[in-house]
């Protein structure tokens, strides 16, 4: 992996929403994006109130993150337009490749007009323990040529750290035990139910990412 330096794109954030953190013992870490384009990967998912946290922490840093959810509660008009509004992106469930291909283009196709598009996904895919993370987050970055930021969701110490940003470099082994390393010591709200970090292999013709996140849990890719 690849380790990206300066961060010349700086968003403005909502100085309620750090104070409300400040008030609840968080403290933030962020010192900007490197490009308009890139995936945010969120670890550990183990509790309900990490979308909480996530959401105040995206207000208050003032960064846009763009996440899928299923077609049919964006349907539904006032819940579809506050996942909307939150920066929600309806899945395409037959979309080429599934919501990785979707992901993908969406990216690619945002690079190409030189326009905004940051990712938020939580690749365990649930709140509960598994055996491991969805590949589909790997493959997105990598594929689409994006860098991809490892954010610390800490309970422990009550920090949210978004500060190291990285291009993949294609030997899936040893960038996800960078990945590994860089979260060793972060505690989820329920140490219990944070997964290893390794990669699950998808089952033979499904992609990585087959099912769009329900509500109450993070987006998952």
């Amino acid at each position: 992996m690849t380790l990206i330096p300066p961060h010349p794109v700086q968003p403005q954030g909502s100085r309620l929403a750090r104070s409300l953190l400040k008030a609840l013992g968080w403290e933030l870490q962020f010192e900007g994006l490197p490009t308009l384009q890139g995936v945010f990967v969120v670890y550990p998912h183990t509790s309900n109130w990490d979308f909480v946290f996530a959401v105040m922490a995206k207000w208050a840093l003032g960064v846009q993150l763009n996440f899928w959810g299923k077609d049919t509660l964006f349907r539904v008009p006032l819940l579809g337009r506050w996942m909307r509004w939150l920066g929600g992106i309806p899945a395409v469930r037959d979309a080429p490749g599934g919501l990785v291909g979707q992901a993908i283009a969406e990216l690619q196709d945002a690079r190409r007009q030189q326009r905004y598009c940051w990712l938020g996904l939580a690749p365990e895919g649930t709140r509960k323990r598994t055996t491991g993370w969805r590949s589909g987050f790997y493959q997105t970055a990598l594929q689409a040529e994006v860098p991809l930021c490892l954010v610390r969701l800490d309970f422990g110490r009550r920090e949210l750290v978004a500060t190291h940003f990285y291009y993949l470099s294609g030997d899936e082994a040893a960038d996800m035990a960078y990945i590994a390393a860089s979260f060793a010591g972060v505690q989820g709200r329920r140490p219990e139910g944070a997964s290893p970090i390794v990669l699950l292999k998808s089952p033979p013709g499904r992609g990585a990412a087959s099912s769009p996140p329900s509500s109450g849990e993070l987006p998952r890719v």
